[in-house]
């Protein structure tokens, strides 16, 4: 039987208080780390208010901008000021906001070429990126991964049944025919790479896949996840259906 993860869960009251703990522990990340930090960003609605919150005082202030990298769990394979495409979401409540160098934000390509091409094009940016910074105090590719949990059970674009959750070599596929969208997404090998990761769950319309990934159904694809580092899930009351659960550690 596969080895399960240590898993922290955190309920929260609301999307609001969720937003915040998020916010508090990637300072608290940022500030502890020497050197280069690399935070992998996720898309969707509900990083929103997060990346919202992260713009204004005090974290604003407080974060270390000036070292810090950004990347993508995944991408729309769309222009970026089209309204579908994370980047222009994280830019727009975000990026935009904060004194972030721009050569500190990697967008995944998604135009001038194909699909294939850009996930090529990513996970050779990814691998240059890990290998400039290996030499310092960051052991692994990034510092703090963000992700979503799908209603099915996906995180950032490896939807159940699809060729990219048998990927242990590349670090970055083209997905295609899932989604009416193409999308370019991290695989397993490069999301599992992280010193801290959490899951960011909100609504009630994800209480039955955050049912099925507490009892570890294994045809989720965000349960076959196994990080390297800390792996956290972050949800608010609507999502976790248990208004008197506040904290919950389990093997």
């Amino acid at each position: 039987m596969t080895e399960l993860p240590k898993i922290k869960y955190e309920i929260l009251a609301d999307a609001d208080a969720l937003s915040k703990q998020v916010a508090d522990w990637l300072l608290d990340i940022a500030s502890g780390t020497s050197g280069t930090v690399a935070i992998c960003l996720s898309g969707g609605n509900t990083p929103r208010r997060l990346y919202e919150r992260l713009a204004a005082a005090p974290y604003r202030d407080r974060f270390p901008w000036s070292r810090t990298h950004v990347f993508w769990g995944d991408e729309r394979f769309v222009p970026r000021d089209d309204p579908l495409s994370n980047y222009r979401m994280a830019n727009n409540a975000l990026l935009s906001r904060v004194p972030i160098p721009a050569a500190n934000i990697h967008p995944i390509p998604t135009e001038g070429l194909t699909p294939e091409e850009a996930a090529r094009r990513y996970e050779q940016e990814l691998k240059s990126f890990y290998e400039a910074t290996r030499g310092e105090t960051m052991r692994r590719l990034f510092n703090a991964t963000l992700l979503g949990l799908g209603e099915d059970g996906h995180l950032a674009s490896l939807f159940p049944g699809t060729d990219a959750l048998q990927e242990r070599e590349r670090w970055v596929v083209a997905v295609l025919g899932v989604k009416a969208e193409t999308r370019i997404t991290l695989t397993y090998p490069a999301l599992e790479n992280s010193s801290n990761t959490a899951f960011l769950v909100a609504g009630e319309g994800k209480n039955k896949v955050l049912d099925r990934f507490r009892r570890h159904d294994e045809t989720l694809p965000a349960v076959r996840f196994k990080p390297l580092g800390e792996l956290r899930v972050v949800a608010d009351e609507s999502a976790a259906g248990a208004r008197d659960l506040h904290e919950r550690t389990q093997n």
